[in-house]
């Protein structure tokens, strides 16, 4: 990242601590409603524009896809689907960007010939954006 000498950024490293404690607490055993209960907690944890788009997010979301697990990943909301992270919401707080995104991985059903975008930008969340999300989100799904 931007500013680093080589090293990790302190946000980064505990981005890595945060999935070091997922993957403990999952070998573990950790139950749906722990992990959803961590994805809640993330998002209280948040400066309050970032919490406020990231609660919504995850309503839009899971009206969506009532069947995607909440949990988080890298400390990050995420939503798996068969025990794999489809879609992480990267809030601008974690690393200090300007804007949230949406970041689907490669279990995501986006293909869209040889090249598709898997991250949007989030800045506000309005009814249109809404829309989008779900849409995007039933698309993945598959």
């Amino acid at each position: 990242m931007a500013g680093t000498t080589g090293g990790f950024t302190a946000e980064e490293k505990a981005a890595m601590k945060a999935r070091a404690a997922e993957a403990r607490a999952a070998k573990k055993g950790a139950k749906a409603e722990e992990e959803r209960q961590a994805l809640l907690d993330a998002i209280a944890k948040m400066d309050a524009g970032d919490r406020e788009l990231c609660t919504r997010l995850h309503e839009v979301i899971t009206s969506a896809a009532p069947d995607l697990a909440p949990r988080t990943w890298y400390g990050m909301p995420a939503y798996a689907k068969d025990g794999k992270v489809l879609l992480a919401v990267k809030n601008s707080g974690k690393f200090g960007q300007r804007y949230s995104s949406l970041e689907f991985q490669d279990v995501a059903a986006l293909d869209d010939g040889t090249l598709w975008p898997v991250a949007w930008a989030v800045t506000t969340l309005t009814a249109e954006g809404e829309e989008q999300v779900a849409a995007l989100v039933r698309r993945a799904v598959g």
